[in-house]
């Protein structure tokens, strides 16, 4: 095991948060001005994710006053704290980059996917 591979497991979080692209997700960071610290929210759909290991990103895309906004999130990062799925998405690509182009409700408009639960009957069924 060389040096590297020592300083990345040092480094991983033991615990990752289970999010997918196309998911809607709410991402806490810590933000720190001046002496202060406090906590940001971002609200987005997760449009990428790429890398591996410590080096392991996604990007978050959301409207903001009609213009696009995106954020790099560094999964490892010290600085981000959560990542909560509010709604999962279901698209058939990796990458969503064609949300660029779409402004208002088509920039919003994925199909929800519903995961079933065991155990749990849906209405109909006997």
């Amino acid at each position: 095991m060389n040096i590297l591979d020592v300083l990345e497991k040092e480094n991983q979080k033991a615990t990752l948060p289970k999010f997918d692209v196309g998911d809607t997700v709410e991402v806490y960071t810590k933000i720190i001005e001046g002496e202060k610290e406090r906590t940001q929210i971002f609200n987005g759909v997760v449009i990428a994710k790429k890398g591996g290991g410590l080096k392991e990103v996604f990007v978050v895309r959301r409207i903001v006053q009609g213009e696009g906004v995106e954020r790099v999130f560094a999964l490892h990062s010290p600085r981000l704290l959560d990542v909560k799925v509010s709604r999962s998405g279901k698209v058939r690509r990796a990458k969503l980059y064609y949300l660029r182009e779409k402004t208002g409700k088509e920039a919003s408009r994925l199909k929800e996917k519903f995961v079933e639960k065991k155990g749990v009957v849906k209405k109909g069924q006997v």
